[in-house]
């Protein structure tokens, strides 16, 4: 097995290695030289496991692509399984922790939700919104733009979808945050988790006696299907509402601020797309693959088997690093470059295949909308301070993004 050396080498495992953003040199490193990589276990490591990590897009999407071999479920004897590196009990249970057939069912309770129809209705409520967060900047001071606005938005997106109260969004909010940034190996550390599933019990009871015409309302209500013609437990409706949620809330935030902060750092990227509106398509997709929101998933191998030439065993876990591969030397050209108007632009920003995001029509909405209001109101942006990341190896963003504006109100 090849060598990592001492200026590569990185705790995959530890949220503290993601303090400064993602680790691309050692990544860089991995596609060339070790693209099915064995990460041993460390002090922080979950279930005290090594586990493959996988760095090139191509194996990547062989991962995806062969879900009977590369199981979000569990594999081999493991008792448990899901898409992080620690095992989860509800492995078969939630929607990303689950194969078809179940997946598919789970799936096609929520995609109602998230139809061209659906979705779309909701533009005209989005953009007022939208408009209401810029107008509360504190123009001619700097300000943070991820709390006033790349958290906000999707926040209220979110909410409205899934029938959120509004006076509820910023406690939900602050508790992923927290969970986030604790010193945990996991995606939300446990004692935040535990406090947003307390929620998600409480507003499913809600929805049982109360139901309105939002998502989880007709998740509550629904039935699986004509085969199995329960209801959902409390359990996978509880599941449902903490992958939602913070999916919603958290990934397009990273977008949208990751992304006005590359169009502020390539001002002649700036200048074309106010140049030209019709790159704003182009710009939405650029942003995602610029920031690739959801970094890694985590499979388990079902069966022995190889992979770029590396042999796998059955049970061992492997993780796929989608942000590795929106880097890919051999897909993308020139990858490390920003461009609006990069074409093809095929990321995976937003997954592959049967697990590809539900919402990514919505997030693609929000993103659209920002950037149209933002250029539309806004003459001038620029950075009042460096970057700061949110030390998460599973989701990762700006933890803050100090701005000044200048509107086009005070310009003229």
């Amino acid at each position: 097995m090849t060598a990592v050396p001492d200026i590569a080498a990185v705790d995959l495992s530890d949220d503290a290695s993601f303090r400064d953003g993602f680790p691309h040199g050692f990544f860089t490193w991995l596609r060339r030289n070790d693209p099915v990589h064995w990460h041993e276990p460390t002090a922080v490591t979950p279930d005290g496991e090594g586990f493959w990590v996988v760095s090139r897009y191509d194996d990547i999407m062989e991962v995806l692509r062969t879900p009977e071999i590369f199981s979000s479920n569990t594999g081999g004897a493991r008792q448990g399984g899901g898409t992080t590196l620690k095992d989860e009990r509800a492995a078969g249970k939630i929607l990303n922790y689950s194969d078809d057939p179940h997946h598919r069912v789970l799936r096609g309770l929520v995609n109602k939700g998230f139809t061209t129809q659906a979705v779309g209705a909701l533009e005209a409520e989005l953009r007022r919104r939208a408009n209401l967060l810029i107008d509360a900047f504190p123009v001619g001071q700097a300000f943070d733009f991820v709390s006033h606005f790349s958290r906000e938005l999707p926040l209220q997106a979110i909410c409205i979808v899934l029938g959120v109260p509004q006076e509820d969004r910023l406690r939900l909010c602050e508790l992923i945050d927290q969970g986030l940034e604790a010193d945990s190996p996991n995606v939300l550390a446990k004692e935040y988790f535990v406090q947003i599933m307390d929620y998600a019990r409480g507003i499913i009871a809600d929805k049982r006696h109360n139901p309105r015409d939002d998502i989880l309302s007709k998740i509550v209500h629904a039935r699986l299907d004509e085969e199995d013609g329960r209801a959902l437990t409390d359990e996978e409706l509880i599941n449902f509402f903490v992958l939602l949620f913070p999916a919603g809330a958290e990934t397009t935030r990273s977008a949208i601020g990751g992304g006005l902060r590359a169009l502020i750092e390539h001002p002649e990227q700036l200048a074309m797309l106010r140049d030209d509106p019709g790159l704003v398509k182009s710009a939405g997709e650029e942003f995602v693959r610029w920031m690739t929101p959801s970094i890694y998933k985590r499979r388990t191998v079902t069966e022995d088997t190889t992979l770029a030439g590396t042999a796998l065993q059955r049970g061992d876990k492997v993780s796929v690093w989608e942000m590795s591969a929106n880097r890919d030397e051999a897909v993308f050209e020139d990858p490390f470059r920003f461009d609006i108007t990069r074409r093809p632009n095929r990321h995976i920003g937003f997954g592959f295949g049967a697990h590809v995001c539900l919402g990514a029509g919505l997030a693609r909405l929000e993103i659209k909308i920002a950037i149209e209001e933002l250029l539309r109101r806004i003459a001038h942006f620029e950075l009042a301070g460096p970057a700061r990341w949110v030390p998460n190896n599973r989701l990762l963003g700006l933890r803050d993004l100090q701005l000044t504006v200048t509107m086009k109100e005070q310009a003229s």
